[in-house]
């Protein structure tokens, strides 16, 4: 079970159906705003009951201000019962030798922008790995809103220098996706590509992350997202010593 506390902010696993209900609503306001403000049933799916669920709660307010939920899987072999297995043909991943770990519904509240939350969830998520053992984390990393135009910067970043090795890289499956690798022919603003980018993305990416070379227009969910992967050893030393002090 993670449990882990650093200054005003704690982590810990949902244990109730009312941590879970909380999280599903936190994921309704970060995902379907509109449909949060209407009173709409909160986001849930098949695959909750499936994962353990991760909730980050300010200690003085009691408000939950992240959440998360993890997949675990003995190895590549299982990658098809994944919730990323949907949109993209993960074949090449059956051959991961190790175990692996599915980050997933990943958000923080709205009114929470507050940069040590996303650092205690990593850090949290690494007391995690270390103990499991696992050697791969990998999930959909998304992009607000299905219009491409706004992250074209980053789309480029994304395929000239993160794209997946070969040897993992995932195919398309889904029917609306969009082949950033194969048609964007533009010299990444850098500045501007950095700004657009998720701010789980630009972790992942911070520490050796790669990501597909398409990215799958989720209507359902509002979202543009790409496949990311994270091999733990190609983490630098220098962030796994960082990320683990903060997990001590």
């Amino acid at each position: 079970m993670l449990a882990l506390t650093k200054g005003r902010y704690r982590v810990r696993t949902a244990v109730t159906d009312s941590d879970l209900g909380a999280a599903q609503r936190l994921r309704q306001l970060a995902f379907h705003p509109d449909d949060a403000a209407a009173g709409h049933s909160p986001d849930s799916d098949p695959f909750d009951a499936l994962c353990t669920h991760v909730l980050v709660t300010d200690i003085n307010s009691g408000q939950l201000v992240c959440c998360f939920r993890i997949l675990e899987l003995p190895d590549g072999a299982q990658i098809e019962r994944s919730y990323s297995a949907q949109f993209y043909e993960l074949s090449p991943l059956k051959q991961f030798p190790g175990r692996m770990i599915e980050i997933g519904r990943f958000c923080i509240h709205p009114h929470y922008p507050d940069p040590d939350i996303l650092r205690l969830a990593w850090a949290a998520l690494t007391r995690h790995v270390d103990a499991q053992g696992v050697e791969m984390l990998f999930g959909c990393s998304s992009f607000k809103g299905t219009d491409r135009n706004p992250y074209l910067d980053t789309f480029a970043m994304l395929k000239d220098s993160h794209l997946a090795p070969a040897q993992w890289r995932p195919m398309v499956k889904a029917q609306q996706v969009f082949r950033f690798a194969a048609r964007l022919r533009r010299r990444p603003d850098r500045r501007k590509a950095l700004q657009a980018m998720p701010p789980l993305l630009r972790t992942y990416l911070m520490m050796g992350g790669w990501v597909s070379d398409h990215a799958v227009i989720d209507k359902q969910m509002d979202t543009l997202h790409v496949f990311t992967g994270l091999e733990i050893s190609a983490i630098p030393d220098a962030r796994k010593k960082l990320l683990r002090a903060v997990s001590a």
